[in-house]
C-alpha cells in the first residue's frame, strides 16, 4: 500500500496529479475534515480519473475548477463493499493520517492505485 514505483517513475500521472492538487487541495482537505467530523469514515478516499466513474460521490469535476482530473469521495466501506479492498484491516493500518494526507484512488486504464500526497503546509 505504499506509494507506487511505478507511478513516481511514470511522470505522466505524477506530474498532472501533483499540478491538480495544488488547486484541489484544500477542498478534498475540507472534504476529509467533513467526513471524519460527521462520523461517516475515519477514513475517507477519493477517486480520481479522467473520466467519469462509478465510486463515491462526484466532488469537484474537471470543468470546475480548471483541472485534469474528476475528484470523487468516498471511504473505505464502499471499497470494502466492493470488493476493490480486500483485507480491509491491513488498509487501515497503511492509511496515513487524514489531517496530513490525502488518499487518492487513481483509476486509469493502465494505472489504478492508491497514492496518499501530503497537503500543503498551511502558512
Amino acid at each position: 500500500m505504499q506509494n507506487d514505483p511505478e507511478l513516481n517513475q511514470n511522470g505522466k500521472y505524477l506530474g498532472t496529479i501533483t499540478k491538480d492538487f495544488v488547486v484541489v487541495a484544500d477542498t478534498l482537505k475540507e472534504a476529509a475534515y467533513q467526513v471524519k467530523k460527521r462520523g461517516f469514515s475515519e477514513f475517507p478516499i477519493f477517486p480520481i480519473a479522467k473520466t467519469e466513474i462509478p465510486i463515491g460521490q462526484k466532488l469537484i469535476g474537471k470543468e470546475d475548477m480548471a483541472v485534469n482530473w474528476n475528484y470523487y469521495i468516498t471511504y473505505v466501506d464502499e471499497f470494502v463493499q466492493r470488493q476493490l479492498i480486500e483485507n480491509e484491516e491491513a488498509f487501515k493500518q497503511a492509511y496515513k493520517n487524514p489531517d496530513e494526507f490525502c488518499c487518492l484512488f487513481v483509476v486509469e486504464p493502465d494505472f489504478t492505485n492508491f497514492l496518499f500526497v501530503p497537503y500543503p503546509e498551511e502558512e
